[in-house]
């Protein structure tokens, strides 16, 4: 009998959701994960009808990192030679994981990650290569490989220090500690937490308010916040303003005469609230 899907694609309106469906192994990503992962991450890349990618999964997990079975690559080794140089063919097993994740991050759409539930190991390290991360108030995060042994190899150490700092990077990746949806939120590991019973419902809603705004700027908005992110000097930093400015000057032109011609009001009415996610609050009230 064939062994029904890990993770399955859907596509509605310009978003395309991965979902991942394994609850019986507790969503641990197979390489079948993987591989749909990649497929997503492909067709968000290629093709201009798709302008978001939403990552999410069914149960009480959202992933308990990968499957121990197979570390969730997708390039084996020999197992008649893989025991001569065990730690080339682990590291170019691995590789996939790194690949897939530095493609999220160079991808010029935005990539939301919807974590309904529990995020461990390599759910965390594949969010911090995500631009936006929403959770459900029964949401946990961690990264628990220094209890095998290891450390969180795929960016769950260097890109989560990058995220949300040194500090509660040790206390994560260090200590092994867990920590749950509101400290997720006051530490920068996820941007908002919605109402489980609206939870997809508010992803949407904000994948949809983003989507009105020019592709174009969307995508130089995220390469300059990174660059922004990666090199500290100030000099630098103006630079890259201006030189963003100029890419997006016609764009800008547009929207002020839009504004002029009396659309004023009417887009500052369409800016969602602070501090209340999309629909104006976290009890998913409009």
């Amino acid at each position: 009998m064939t062994e029904p899907a890990h993770a399955t694609i859907a596509e509605d309106d310009g978003i395309i959701t991965v979902t991942i469906d394994r609850q019986d192994k507790l969503n641990a990503i197979s390489p079948s994960v993987t591989e749909t992962f990649w497929e997503a991450a492909t067709a968000l890349a290629d093709r201009d009808d798709l302008r978001c990618l939403v990552i999410t999964a069914k149960g009480r997990y959202f992933t308990a990192g990968l499957d121990m079975r197979t570390l969730g690559g997708t390039r084996h080794g020999n197992p008649e030679t893989e025991h001569l140089h065990p730690g080339w063919n682990f590291r170019r097993n691995f590789r996939s994981h790194h690949l897939l994740y530095d493609e999220f991050e160079a991808i010029e759409k935005p990539i939301v990650l919807a974590a309904q539930g529990i995020c461990l190991g390599a759910g965390v390290e594949m969010a911090m290569s995500c631009d936006f991360r929403f959770c459900t108030p029964d949401a946990e995060f961690g990264v628990p490989e220094v209890f095998l042994g290891a450390i969180a190899g795929s960016g769950g150490t260097s890109r989560l220090t990058r995220m949300i700092g040194p500090a509660w990077a040790k206390y994560m990746a260090m200590a092994g500690m867990r920590v749950g949806a509101e400290q997720a939120k006051v530490i920068g590991l996820v941007q908002d937490v919605f109402p489980a019973d609206s939870f997809m419902e508010q992803v949407y809603a904000f994948c949809r308010q983003m989507m009105t705004i020019s592709p174009e700027v969307l995508g130089l908005a995220k390469l300059a916040v990174d660059i922004y992110t990666d090199v500290q000097d100030r000099t630098v930093q103006r630079h890259v303003d201006r030189i963003v400015a100029g890419q997006t000057f016609g764009n800008f032109l547009e929207g002020t005469q839009r504004f002029r011609a009396g659309g004023g009001a009417e887009q500052t009415e369409s800016v969602p609230p602070a501090g209340g996610g999309v629909g104006g609050g976290n009890d998913g009230s409009s």
